[in-house]
């Protein structure tokens, strides 16, 4: 008998895997080995799927405030900034006091300072955790309704009678108070 030797091919099956070419034998592809490395090409694709989603849907927090009026339809101004017409909405990034100015014809201008303070988790620490790393988006919407006065017209004759009074009184020296 010739003494004949063969590589050993399991050894070489284990270490390299099922398609390699080990010492010039030809790879043994079995239908197990198909399914196997098929397996991990769609785990490793959910995965890689899954990795992606992850970091393209990072936290984020969406800041909205909301002017309403009675009645609606009134010029809104936010920081001297126009807004729109009532309700009107604008998204905002930093909380703190607001200057809201409201201006309808026939009605008395409105300027409300408002004070918006921080919801628990936009406090320093915890905003790193929920604009960057919380899975999701968190709405902050506030509203701020404002009841607007009808404006009141004085009668031409009782602002001539008291510019009047006022001129005389600055003719004679006097100052009144407030």
């Amino acid at each position: 008998m010739a003494n004949h030797i063969q590589p050993y091919r399991s050894h070489a099956k284990a270490v390299a895997g099922p398609c390699c070419n080990v010492a010039g034998t030809s790879p043994k592809w079995s239908l197990a080995s198909l399914k196997q490395l098929a397996g991990l090409k769609r785990h490793g694709a959910l995965l890689l799927i899954l990795m992606a989603m992850s970091v393209v849907s990072t936290g984020c927090v969406r800041r909205r405030m909301t002017v309403r009026t009675s009645p609606p339809g009134a010029t809104v101004s936010i920081d001297n900034q126009l807004i729109g017409t009532s309700p009107a909405s604008t998204d905002f990034i930093y909380y703190g006091t607001r200057e809201v100015r409201v201006e309808r014809e026939g009605y008395r201008t409105e300027v409300v300072l408002r004070k918006m303070k921080p919801p628990w988790y936009q406090l320093p620490v915890l905003d790193f955790v929920s604009e960057t790393l919380w899975p999701g988006e968190i709405r902050d919407e506030r509203i701020i309704d404002i009841e607007l006065v009808p404006q009141v017209i004085e009668p031409s004759e009782d602002v001539l009678n008291r510019a009047e009074a006022l001129r005389n009184q600055s003719r004679s020296g006097i100052i009144p108070a407030g």
